[in-house]
């Protein structure tokens, strides 16, 4: 799986569509579904984006779950009843569906975000707002990270 990366700013058309960036869809291309998913995020303004195997990955990790249990039954809300499949035209472009767009404050322009398995799609001004409170708290808070070591055929 290749890696979302980068941050992208695209015009929205009056019909809504935009051109998603010719580095995600390249990142998309080798799925059988030429287009990406998308769905309201319930812990930002903004649309979650990924491509269908993030969410059959997503899909398997609700089995951790009781069957019919309020946590199941919330993910399976918030994401998957949510989930969009937005095919691209020839031209690289979907339609973003006005419920979509009207939750991310989307008007006329939009930032495509990388987040490395997956991307969001927020208004400009919202996004710079919150990267801000992001890169604040990152600078008070020194998060970090521990590497995992490659994997590879001879164990190095």
């Amino acid at each position: 799986m290749g890696l979302f990366l980068s941050t992208f700013m695209n015009k929205v058309d009056k019909k809504g569509r935009v051109s998603v960036p010719a580095t995600f869809r390249a990142t998309l291309a080798p799925q059988p579904f030429q287009g990406i998913i998308a769905y309201r995020s319930f812990t930002a303004a903004c649309v979650e984006g990924c491509g269908m195997d993030f969410m059959e990955r997503l899909s398997d990790s609700t089995q951790d779950f009781a069957a019919f249990s309020p946590e199941q039954e919330d993910i399976s809300a918030l994401i998957f009843a949510d989930a969009r499949q937005l095919s691209w035209d020839p031209e690289g472009r979907i339609v973003l569906p006005e419920d979509v767009m009207a939750h991310a404050g989307i008007t006329d322009m939009c930032a495509f975000v990388g987040k490395g398995q997956t991307f969001q799609i927020w208004e400009p001004e919202t996004y710079r707002a919150a990267e801000a409170e992001i890169r604040a708290r990152a600078f008070k808070n020194r998060p970090t990270l521990p590497l995992k070591k490659p994997t590879g055929g001879d164990g190095k």
